[in-house]
């Protein structure tokens, strides 16, 4: 069985006078034990996709239902078996960790020994800190704490809206590496980012813009369809070059990446030399140029298809 399945969703919002379109015909399912990602830039629909998957606002059109039960009709056997982290760290600052996750164990009449087994790993790096205040975490160690609050009546599915956006590389690894441990438990996960590198580290993923899914599949199977040519190119000033090369002859597109731009083909053939040539008659140095080949990445991708779309 599915554990989400999500059928032509609309959610629109009203600003004022005007209407904002925030999901638009969204369709898909999360399969059982399955480390689902939903990715895509901030506003692209993601929060409210998970707000109405967790049953905090209902739909305007369509269905979803989390482990056969209906979102609006179910509403509260879901909330008995789901765990909701919110990308706004949402827990009592002036609770203490222990304090926190006593008071969310309590609301589901169960107790932190009662469910220790299930956060052990995460718990014990917050034990020894554990009479401090939630005011008082890093960033990293409040990620921990709420994600030990949304394990902690061991839910059949869990979702984590944003769970690594401003925390440090190391602390994201170390999430990385729970959710894999969770993930072995059964426990099907449905995780939304807009870091487009964090892709790989899940089953199957959806690329969301504009509300809309743009494509639907591993990491890898969503590269292999690309079929383009890519250069990685880093030169002086590059706002300037970025700009220079969107107007190569066959560019498809030319975005920042880094220390360097992606600058996509239409077709194989052009070459090295060719852009290089391209670059100097546009008045750049060739001190310091580079340009290599390079192989198509999640990101890549999904620029094309915000294009196509």
């Amino acid at each position: 069985m599915d554990s989400v399945v999500v059928e032509h969703i609309f959610k629109t919002y009203r600003s004022g006078k005007e209407s904002v379109t925030a999901l638009s015909d969204v369709s898909f399912e999360v399969k059982e034990g399955e480390l689902f990602g939903l990715i895509g830039p901030d506003g692209a629909g993601k929060t409210s996709l998970f707000r109405i998957l967790t049953t905090v606002s209902a739909p305007d059109k369509g269905s979803a239902r989390v482990e056969g039960f209906d979102v609006q009709k179910d509403f509260r056997q879901i909330r008995n078996i789901a765990g909701y982290m919110p990308g706004k760290f949402s827990l009592y600052m002036d609770l203490t960790i222990e304090e926190n996750i006593q008071f969310f164990a309590s609301i589901f009449r169960t107790s932190l020994k009662e469910n220790y087994d299930l956060i052990k790993n995460i718990y014990v790096q917050l034990e020894p800190f554990k009479n401090r205040r939630a005011e008082n975490l890093s960033g990293g160690m409040k990620q921990k704490l709420a994600l030990c609050c949304a394990l902690i009546h061991q839910p059949k599915v869990l979702f984590l809206d944003e769970p690594t956006t401003g925390v440090d590389p190391v602390s994201r690894k170390e999430f990385w590496d729970m959710l894999k441990s969770l993930r072995e438990r059964n426990i099907s996960i449905l995780v939304s980012t807009p870091y487009m590198d964090e892709a790989d580290k899940c089953d199957r993923i959806a690329l969301i813009q504009g509300g809309k899914i743009l494509k639907i599949d591993s990491p890898a199977g969503i590269i292999s369809t690309f079929g383009k040519i890519i250069y990685a190119v880093k030169g002086e000033n590059m706002y300037r070059l970025t700009l220079a090369l969107r107007d190569y002859p066959n560019a498809l597109s030319c975005f920042s990446f880094g220390e360097y731009c992606h600058l996509t083909l239409s077709r194989e053939g052009e070459g090295e030399a060719n852009i290089r040539s391209f670059i100097l008659s546009k008045g750049f140095r060739e001190d310091g140029l580079t340009i290599k080949k390079i192989e198509a990445g999640v990101e890549d991708v999904f620029i094309s298809l915000m294009k196509e779309a």
